[in-house]
């Protein structure tokens, strides 16, 4: 009986020290959501140029101003970084489960997405612009009101969506999943543009001959929380005023190097 008492606690003891160890390396890891599909701040490349980081089980990678904001975050919390792509609408359940850590994704802290998980302060804010095709009508217009008649769409669940309404007379097509997805629709003539944020706007046009970025004079009305962008956790992580800590050495100057820098590595298909 003593002996088999002995084997019994030894075998818990390794149970325990097995679990322990997967502990361990899981949070030694700071796993981060994004769609990987949003040039300049997400995208996917097939290897590791430019200090691209390799997306969680595949054979792919990740590319783009929020996977470099990542890495300093990652680096600085002595983690490691994993990438894990995920679709738009699948960041915020991902992240209040559990699945990732972060969301890093180009998004927004709006007042409905902070009622479900918490945000870090801005990482960088921008401005509302339009891409059109290159040679249209719209292409050097200068106020929202020159789009009176035009098809117009932007991306599912985004602000960017909503602010179609401030256009009269607007024809608002039905709302995209993803940016490449808006860009073929423009090239195709289905759309006559789809609203974006200016360093997406750059992007697509320094990307693809084919697409032009409208800035406005007269624009769209939106408030900082919709086009600042920050890091989403979830509810009440310690991990919100770390990651604040570490933004908050990050100069402006800096971030805006990042984001310049970023724009010329951007792949020419994303």
């Amino acid at each position: 009986m003593k002996r088999k008492g002995l084997l019994i606690i030894s075998i818990c003891l390794l149970i325990i020290s097995l679990v322990g160890c997967g502990k361990t390396d899981d949070d030694n890891t700071f796993k981060v959501g994004m769609e990987a599909g949003y040039a300049p701040f997400n995208w996917t490349q097939e290897d590791g140029s430019n200090g691209a980081v390799k997306i969680e089980g595949t054979s792919e990678y990740a590319g783009g101003y929020d996977v470099e904001i990542a890495k300093r975050i990652a680096k600085k919390l002595g983690k490691e970084l994993v990438i894990v792509k995920t679709e738009w609408d699948g960041l915020l359940p991902a992240l209040t489960s559990g699945t990732i850590d972060a969301v890093i994704a180009g998004m927004s802290p709006t007042k409905e997405r902070m009622e479900s998980i918490d945000f870090t302060e801005s990482y960088y804010d921008s401005n509302l612009v339009m891409v059109v095709k290159k040679g249209s009508k719209y292409e050097n217009v200068t106020s929202i009101k020159d789009f009176k008649g035009a098809k117009i769409t932007g991306q599912l669940n985004t602000f960017h969506y909503d602010v179609i309404d401030q256009i009269d007379g607007v024809h608002k097509e039905t709302a995209m999943s993803d940016f490449p997805a808006m860009r073929v629709a423009l090239e195709s003539g289905i759309i006559d543009g789809y609203v974006s944020e200016r360093p997406e706007g750059i992007s697509a046009s320094s990307a693809n001959e084919n697409l032009a970025m409208v800035e406005f004079q007269d624009g769209f009305k939106a408030s900082k929380e919709d086009t600042s962008i920050a890091v989403g956790l979830k509810k009440g992580s310690d991990l919100t005023k770390k990651i604040n800590d570490i933004l908050s050495e990050l100069p402006e100057e800096e971030r805006i190097k990042i984001m310049d820098d970023i724009i010329m590595y951007q792949p020419i298909s994303k």
